[in-house]
């Protein structure tokens, strides 16, 4: 099984879709935010089962394509096997390892690290792509996630060789200092999806993005 990705994605933003059962909404509200310039979509539904998730896969994998974005799915590697997509799991989703076997040496793995630099370490020795930390501040997604710390941002950055993505209540305001702690993506559902005008606020980030990365996708 192979999927189609060579190399890692610029740096940059890291959009992760809201828990939206409605097929129409969905697509919309993810057209709306892909203004913002996102280097990777996560396709995230905890709200639907495999067939309902796969259904919103079909509509929603050509659209992320179409915008030069990376697509990845969470927790699922069989769905992202089907969509020729990456993979992000958790702690409890599997094995980096095996996923690794399913979708071989080019697939896109992220690994949820929380806020421990060992389970980084330990994913990137079974094949991961790409570790996330966080959450970095308070989440309404996630409101009892474990904290991780700007200085654990800068220990990791010193110690791996490997794309660093961050999750959790990160907002436009909060960008530029976990670039500077060596955040290489920002992960982000509420800041876009639930903004009082979600094409203002994607706009705004595509903005940001110009300013930091470059029209190119590289650091200034």
């Amino acid at each position: 099984m192979q999927t189609r990705f060579s190399r890692s994605p610029a740096r940059g933003l890291y959009l992760i879709t809201p828990d939206e059962p409605d097929d129409g909404a969905l697509f919309a509200a993810l057209r709306t935010a892909l203004a913002a310039r996102p280097v990777l979509v996560q396709y995230r539904n905890k709200a639907l089962d495999r067939a309902a998730r796969a259904r919103q896969l079909e509509r929603i994998a050509p659209l992320v394509r179409a915008a030069g974005a990376a697509l990845v799915v969470n927790d699922d590697v069989e769905l992202a096997a089907q969509f020729e997509a990456g993979v992000h799991l958790g702690k409890d989703d599997g094995s980096i390892a095996q996923a690794r076997r399913f979708l071989g040496p080019h697939a896109l793995i992220g690994a949820s690290c929380y806020a421990e630099l060992g389970r980084a370490q330990a994913a990137l020795a079974e094949g991961a792509s790409y570790v996330a930390f966080g959450a970095m501040y308070p989440s309404p997604t996630k409101p009892q996630a474990s904290r991780a710390s700007l200085e654990l941002l800068r220990c990791a950055r010193a110690e791996l060789a490997v794309p660093i993505a961050v999750i959790g209540g990160i907002t436009l305001e909060r960008a530029d200092e976990l670039v500077a702690a060596g955040a290489d993506w920002l992960a982000v559902i509420s800041d876009l999806f639930a903004a009082p005008d979600p094409l203002e606020r994607a706009l705004a980030w595509a903005a940001w993005h110009n300013r930091v990365f470059g029209t190119e996708g590289k650091e200034r």
